[in-house]
């Protein structure tokens, strides 16, 4: 049978123990490897003797025969509950050993979970699954998360938007021990779990020394960019990565701008998206800046990043400072 991405979200935490086998295929190796840890878990339970309840069967095996696959499905083991086998990177070559598996399969015989790779609609193994009654066949896409697969329930209404933005930029290990973190970090508290919780835990893309000074930049306010830029020096910071991170910043506020749409949604779509106070702030800039003189502040880097490449010797570090208070000093008080 085929289960839809929509049914197997309850699935996976609830499995159906009357079912012989499931199958996940899928393009995403690691997508598919979260999924079949899950369901791994939630059909040994949590007794302490899980491992002593799964066997792994190797795909190999079954191209010549199906009785290492059968022996494993019959075995009832010393300890008592529900025992999986399981097999990954099965293919077409082992259609016919899963085929006569299921046959034979019995109430009370152990659960397969099969992992394979992509498998179009004309695959022998996926059409074996989608056709058996006992068995179900999960197509495991690339898409991000949705609300019902996130784990955190007690968010704000902006803290489960900037979580899904979060999503779609992370790749899916690295989401799932972000949402571990947010829980981790907001065992003990009360409230909802907020935009700003997201982003203390959020991976840093950036370095914080420098977003400051970027920050203080586009928001306009020259004099506190003297004293970041000295504590910039300090920390041995190179002035051409710092003028880059500068242009990076302008360029997405600018792009944003003359996307046509609010500068929250453009925002949010971006690539990689801006979510949680960062997004409002970035908001803010955008409005007070407008897209005339975020052009030219983008030609104020410019040229400073031409100049920092030169072969001509130039205080790299003072020409830069300056370049920063000039365009801070750009922006409509």
């Amino acid at each position: 049978m085929k289960l839809s991405a929509r049914d197997s979200v309850g699935f996976f935490d609830r499995p159906d123990l009357s079912k012989a086998a499931i199958l996940l295929f899928g393009p995403d190796a690691m997508r598919i490897s979260l999924k079949r840890k899950t369901l791994v878990d939630n059909l040994l339970g949590p007794k302490g003797d899980e491992e002593m309840r799964l066997t792994r069967v190797d795909a190999a095996s079954l191209r010549k025969s199906a009785a290492e696959l059968i022996d494993g499905l019959k075995a009832s083991g010393f300890f008592p509950g529900q025992h999986v086998v399981l097999i990954e990177g099965l293919t077409d070559a082992t259609t016919k050993s899963v085929e006569i598996a299921l046959q034979d399969w019995q109430q009370g015989d152990a659960i397969l979970v099969a992992t394979a790779g992509q498998l179009n609609a004309r695959s022998k193994l996926r059409k074996a699954f989608e056709s058996a009654r006992n068995a179900y066949a999960i197509a495991i896409y690339a898409d991000p998360p949705g609300r019902a697969e996130i784990e955190l329930v007690n968010l704000t209404p902006d803290a489960m938007q900037d979580i899904i933005t979060l999503g779609q930029a992370l790749d899916p290990g690295d989401f799932a021990q972000t949402v571990e973190k947010i829980s981790l970090y907001t065992l003990n508290q009360n409230d909802p779990v907020s935009s700003e919780d997201i982003t203390n835990c959020a991976p840093a893309v950036t370095d914080a020394a420098m977003d400051d000074v970027i920050r203080d930049m586009a928001d306009g306010q020259p004099q506190r960019i003297g004293p970041q830029m000295q504590r910039l020096a300090g920390q041995g910071v190179n002035p051409t990565t710092l003028c880059i991170a500068a242009t990076r910043h302008f360029r997405q506020l600018h792009a944003a701008a003359s996307s046509g749409d609010s500068p929250q949604n453009a925002l949010s779509n971006a690539r990689p998206p801006v979510f949680g106070p960062r997004r409002d702030q970035m908001t803010r800039q955008i409005r007070g800046w407008g897209t005339q003189r975020l052009e030219k502040a983008l030609e104020v880097l410019m040229e400073t990043d031409l100049m920092l490449r030169s072969s001509q010797p130039v205080p790299a570090f003072a020409a830069t400072e300056r370049s920063f208070i000039r365009i801070s000093m750009m922006r409509p008080s």
